[in-house]
């Protein structure tokens, strides 16, 4: 691409934020003030550059990460507009993954708020440089002052305002830089050099000294050290603008280049990159989005799937910038482009050597699950097959296609995504499905310590004995599991063959649900050198896991949420009687300003219905916002049962007979 060759340096950063705090519509100022498109598109009107499902124009919402990329002062950046809904939260996860730098988009009206608690977070977990941008100072009941408190309080004491902005509501004109400026005039309090120089004094010895001296400090001194804080992710530049009145923005675009970092990695090294998102075009198929740390891809290299254990070969690079692609040949690390020609790759997957690549952040929890239902028997086929390509674009949908009993269930995190699967089911698929009421997922944990045995010798020929040890784990630690058994005992193939068994044998509990929070140790193997098949361990595994948790029995566990609740003071009352009644745990309210706010924690399943409930009672004036929080047990007097699939490994005769039939077909 010819544009690329003179540039100088590049970025690669992800914009996020709570839904309607602008993310979008500062993405479309920011391509527009670029030059990179020639006219400004709109989320309402369906124009918007990285809204290309008919879905997102039709609702007016971002529901999938979009890519796409601009150039300012020499700079080439990549940008990648996520979802602000919290049903979408894994497609942000994905895009956390790859980013160098981020701008987290906060409402100067609404504040902090649940979503934007929890990307930040994420964000300080992956040690990812950020910028904060304080959006909409023009709208009615916009509180710079609040609004930075809130961000100190709840985000981090290290947001650093380099803007103030100059007028609020309908006289907001603009923002006046206050590392250019020492004055500042009429701004509001906290958003001064002064300021800045206190907070940087925390990380900056030499700043403090001068500081705690009395000397004069440069704002050109303190702009460097906010530079190299920033970049190392200590301290967090903070800019103020209206994003639909274009205010900000070019400000925005000098922090980009001046406060975020450039991607490491070496073209010549060997190969480490990362898939984050996978789409199906109608004439290339799959497209693998990957993000490269180390080494390039040319067109037709074959590259090794490091987690597949597969290699394939490149057919085509692309650029995806928002609707448009243009082929590129060649990308190289620190670049982000679509990967034609795997056709076996699922996100998250590995090119060539892992060491480069970072963790991935988990927040997105699908709590909810739902049966699918097509429209008549012989459309069953087609709306699998369309699922499971929504699955590999979203793996956390976890399909599950039961056709014995011809059963279709997916896995969601709200009301919000069911509505826009059924909006891709039918303008992408042409098909009308109909989704049950979503029941809550419920998990289950052994309730004490046990053990789990089983001597599988019969019908021969077959020789499989297991012991395992089955403990309570700590909360949200999921499934560990180890083998004190020596290699002379079990052979290591066969050890392997159980560690791969135990996680499928724990998918359903005695409850029906999937075991988590447990310790599961194998303390006792054994072969028969000539009666042991290869996969008699295969079999065994998940009778000695349910016989382990049929003696420890197990605690049903449910999923919370935190919640805060705001609403006008006279609904206080009626709030506290409806929490009492979900079973919620909460802390003491805050009455200030004829509003109403409280933090607390619900059960999931009490409190599906409540948003609706809540903005009816209000009359629309009530707000609640919510995270997952993990999961806690449930009260004696709740039970959830899930009807197994499949025949219980408990019943090992009809198990053992049911198993090896399948075996031997």
């Amino acid at each position: 691409m010819t544009e690329e060759k003179h540039i100088a340096s590049r970025r690669n950063v992800g914009i996020f934020a709570h839904v309607d705090a602008g993310k979008t519509t500062t993405t479309e100022h920011l391509l527009y003030l670029s030059g990179r498109i020639r006219a400004l598109g709109s989320v309402d009107s369906g124009t918007a550059q990285t809204d290309s499902l008919e879905v997102e124009r039709e609702r007016g919402i971002s529901v999938r990460s979009a890519t796409t990329s601009l150039v300012w002062q020499n700079t080439w950046i990549n940008l990648v507009d996520t979802p602000g809904h919290v049903d979408f939260l894994s497609e942000v996860e994905r895009s956390l993954r790859v980013m160098d730098g981020a701008i987290l988009i906060i409402s100067a009206v609404e504040g902090v708020q649940s979503q934007t608690e929890m990307i930040w977070h994420a964000l300080q977990t992956l040690r990812i440089p950020t910028l904060l941008y304080m959006n909409k100072l023009d709208r009615v009941g916009a509180d710079p002052e609040r609004v930075l408190r809130e961000i100190h309080k709840q985000l981090t004491g290290m947001a650093v305002p380099i803007y103030a902005p100059l007028g609020i509501e309908d006289t907001f004109r603009g923002a006046q830089n206050v590392l250019d400026d020492a004055l500042a005039v009429g701004a509001p309090h906290g958003f001064d050099l002064a300021s800045a120089v206190e907070k940087l004094s925390e990380l900056d010895e030499p700043m403090l000294t001068s500081y705690i001296e009395g000397a004069p400090i440069a704002a050109h001194d303190v702009k460097a050290a906010l530079q190299r804080y920033a970049r190392q992710g200590e301290a967090f530049p903070l800019l103020v603008g209206a994003s639909s009145k274009a205010i900000g923005i070019e400000e925005l675009l000098a922090a980009v280049l001046d406060y975020l970092p450039e991607p490491r990695g070496d073209a010549e090294q060997p190969l480490s990159a990362v898939v984050f998102k996978v789409e199906r075009d109608k004439s290339m198929g799959r497209m693998a989005y990957v993000r490269l740390y180390e080494g390039t891809i040319r067109n037709r290299d074959t590259v090794v799937n490091a987690t597949q254990g597969v290699e394939e070969k490149v057919t085509q690079i692309r650029r995806i910038d928002g609707r448009k692609a243009e082929d590129l040949g060649v990308v190289a690390a620190g670049d982000i482009a679509a990967v034609c020609g795997l056709t076996q790759v699922r996100i998250g997957d590995v090119l060539g050597r892992q060491d480069s690549v970072p963790p991935a952040p988990r927040m997105a929890v699908p709590l909810l699950t739902v049966q699918v239902h097509a429209e008549s028997d012989a459309q069953y086929p087609a709306l699998v097959a369309a699922l499971q390509e929504l699955t590999d674009e979203d793996p956390l949908l976890d399909l599950q296609w039961l056709q014995d009993e011809r059963e279709l269930h997916v896995k969601v995190m709200g009301a919000i995504q069911l509505e826009i699967l059924t909006s891709l089911l039918r303008s992408r698929f042409g098909l009308a499905v109909r989704f049950d009421q979503p029941s809550v997922i419920y998990k289950e944990t052994p309730s004490q310590t046990g053990e789990g045995f089983i001597a599988y010798t019969m019908p021969k020929p077959c020789w499989a004995i297991l012991r395992f040890r089955i403990e309570t784990g700590a909360p949200g630690s999921g499934l560990v599991y180890e083998s004190q058994v020596r290699g002379e005992q079990l052979l290591v193939q066969y050890q392997n063959e159980v560690a791969r068994r135990v996680p499928e044998a724990l998918q359903q509990g005695l409850l029906g649900w999937e075991v988590t929070d447990v310790l599961v140790t194998l303390v006792e193997g054994e072969h028969h050198v000539w009666h042991t098949h290869p996969l008699d361990f295969a079999v065994a595994t998940p009778m000695g896991i349910m016989q382990g948790l049929a003696q420890t029995g197990t605690t049903l566990l449910e999923p919370m949420l935190q919640v805060r609740i705001t609403v006008p003071e006279e609904f206080g009352g009626k709030v506290l009687s409806d929490l009492v009644q979900m079973r919620a745990s909460f802390d003491a309210p805050n009455i200030a300003g004829g509003r109403f706010v409280l933090e607390g924690r619900l059960p999931v399943a009490t409190s599906l219905e409540y948003p609706v409930k809540l903005s009816a009672m209000s009359g629309g004036r009530g707000v609640i916002t919510s995270s997952f929080a993990g999961y806690q047990p449930s009260p004696p007097d709740v039970h959830a049962e899930r009807k197994r699939r499949g025949v219980n490994p408990l019943d090992q005769s009809k198990y053992i007979l049911a198993v090896r039939k399948a075996l031997s077909n």
